[in-house]
């Protein structure tokens, strides 16, 4: 069937009683243009694909396909290394006494030592069939092997074929070489070819392995060859094999594999992205069924934004346009009272009349933190995650935010977020709700962390991880700080400015040091980096004439609020701090502005960290 000889084409369901119409291509779907097709999908082809027999062709032939010359012209020696796998693959398939060796050897292993669970394998055609499964480690294939009596064939990183031995081995297990992150005929070519051969090809819609957390951002490649090849597709979700390797060890851990019923599609000639995205989106979900049914994490549909101002709006926008349904509530009983008494007014709901989330975002002071905390205590269910994006310490004992919101929910899965996403200057903000922010968060979760990076970043935004939770707080509070003493001497000039940005995250770090934090943290992102970006930014707008290094982001009592407890923190850890104690001092107006600007200039006696 080609894309022109019908109107409407009916793909199959899973339970093979529901149909789903899919428009003609040249009138009913409009095709994306070309810079929206590479924004979704870099690695999924656009041309028409490569014939499965064209195997030799001359350098024209390659330019057009993607593939990188060598010096003077010729092929690229890896290239024809990666061209011979996929011959090789298309003509002579698995090396069979190479295979069922490995096979007899490793597949009572598998099932022994993995104590494999095996659902649904039933659901398996014989012929050809695409394996649409999710990516945890590389033992997936292998796994999914186990599921099937026959041979499978999938996809590796090119980079696995670069080492001899190694490349030709996993070439006769029915491993073929695939160029990650951008088009590649040439595997698309042996995949249809293994399919009209009758085989059953394993392919990976994420990409690459997502190691924690949901299920990663498909690519629109499988709905493509389900649609070249005919073959129906089965769904398949592979849990625990992120958790058998550490290091060079594999452990003994439970792997289960579940497999869907199949899904149908009509065969289409040279099909349009767009008709392609529209079979993802109806085979990505049963991966989703399979991969939550097995006990994953399932991906963020709700959030709770607590708070106002600029970072919850910011937040707020980043999460919507990565497709989770956003409900704003007030933090305190006084912004309940001020929108409405409670009631849904201005898109503002008491958190108590929210049903338990998937994410709640705390984007409030350190002053309204234990407020809010008690407000959402009945939000929090067995899966929800909360990010905490509050600037400062809590009083009266300093606790950094997330330790302080993880002590009171008693819940492992609070996530810390600083960088851009923290500021309140209109430059970064505007960024952020543009989708062309960064931010940096950080869990001791993984899975919890990794929830919240990836919707972040499906929502636009570069995003950073990390596990240092105590490291990105103290980054968030040595930027302030510093915005506080580079605004005090700033009026004396720019230098000092900068030298008294450098006194501030000087000490943090002898607390960062103290509290078992990575001093690295502070100098990322969320803290010098964070610093210099504002510098820049406000030079760009204003000019170097006009421009002021840094502005203070809070309020004078905020600031002294900020300096007070971060001196008390560092006094309680036995970290001398006397930067910090002269700037509390100035803020307090206990220390006139001229005898701290010389604290500022007198050079410190170099010491070591206490």
């Amino acid at each position: 069937m080609s894309a022109e000889s019908g109107g409407v084409r009916e793909l199959a369901g899973a339970d093979a009683s529901r149909t789903f119409a899919v428009p003609r291509e040249s009138s009913e779907i409009a095709p994306p243009t070309e810079a929206a097709d590479h924004a979704r999908d870099a690695s999924t082809p656009t041309a028409p694909p490569v014939a499965a027999s064209s195997l030799h062709t001359d350098h024209a032939d390659r330019s057009a396909r993607g593939e990188r010359p060598g010096p003077g012209g010729r092929p690229d020696p890896s290239e024809r290394a990666l061209e011979r796998f996929h011959d090789l693959t298309r003509r002579r398939g698995v090396n069979r006494v190479v295979y069922w060796l490995t096979r007899i050897v490793l597949q009572p292993l598998i099932h022994a030592y993995f104590r494999l669970e095996r659902i649904g394998h039933e659901h398996i055609p014989d012929g050809p069939v695409i394996l649409a499964s999710n990516h945890r480690s590389f033992l997936d294939p292998f796994v999914i092997g186990c599921c099937l009596r026959r041979p499978i064939y999938f996809v590796a990183k090119r980079e696995l074929f670069e080492r001899r031995f190694w490349g030709r081995y996993l070439n006769w297990l029915g491993a073929f070489p695939v160029r990650r992150g951008e088009s590649d005929e040439e595997a698309m070519a042996t995949a249809l070819a293994l399919l009209e051969r009758g085989e059953a090809v394993v392919i990976f819609p994420e990409g690459t392995r997502i190691r924690h957390g949901s299920l990663g951002r498909p690519r629109r490649g499988v709905g493509r060859l389900a649609l070249e090849s005919g073959a129906p597709v089965v769904p398949i979700a592979v849990s625990g094999t992120e958790r058998a390797r550490r290091g060079l060890i594999i452990r003994p851990v439970k792997v289960r594999v579940r497999c869907g019923a199949p899904l149908r599609f009509p065969r289409v000639d040279r099909p349009s992205p767009s008709l392609a995205e529209a079979v993802l989106e109806r085979v990505w979900p049963h991966v989703q069924v399979q991969w939550e049914w097995l006990g994953g994490d399932p991906p963020l549909r709700r959030a709770v934004c607590v708070g106002e101002g600029a970072t919850c709006d910011a937040l707020a926008a980043a999460l919507e346009r990565a497709g989770v349904a956003v409900t704003r509530a007030a933090a305190t009983a006084a912004d309940d009272r001020r929108h409405g008494g409670g009631a849904e007014s201005d898109g503002f709901t008491q958190p108590d009349r929210c049903a338990q989330t998937d994410l709640v975002v705390l984007a409030v002071g350190p002053d309204e933190l234990p407020s809010a905390v008690a407000r959402i205590r009945p939000l929090i269910g067995e899966r929800t995650a909360v990010l905490v994006a509050a600037n400062g310490l809590v009083g009266p004992t300093g606790a950094t935010p997330a330790a302080y919101v993880a002590e009171q929910l008693r819940s492992g899965s609070v996530v810390a977020i600083g960088g851009a996403a923290l500021a309140d200057d209109e430059l970064d903000v505007a960024a952020i709700a543009r989708g062309e922010g960064c931010a940096v968060v950080a869990a001791t979760d993984p899975a919890a962390r990794a929830r919240v990076a990836q919707a972040l970043r499906a929502g636009g935004l570069g995003v950073d991880e990390t596990t240092d939770v105590i490291g990105l707080e103290l980054a968030v509070c040595a930027q302030s700080a510093a915005a506080a003493a580079a605004e005090a001497a700033a009026s004396e000039s720019v230098t000092l400015a900068g030298v008294a940005v450098g006194r501030v995250f000087e000490e943090v770090e002898h607390l960062a040091r103290r509290l078992g934090a990575r001093p690295s943290t502070l100098l990322g992102p969320a803290g010098a980096g964070q610093v210099v970006s504002a510098v820049l930014a406000r030079l760009e707008r204003r000019g170097p004439a006009t421009a002021k290094p840094l502005r203070v982001r809070t309020s004078l009592h905020e600031a002294r609020r900020l300096v007070a407890l971060l001196e008390q923190r560092m006094g309680e850890a036995g970290v001398d701090a006397p930067f910090i104690r002269s700037l509390r001092a100035h803020l307090e107006g206990r220390l006139d502005h001229k005898r701290w600007l010389e604290r500022v200039r007198r050079p410190r006696p170099t010491q070591r960290p206490a």
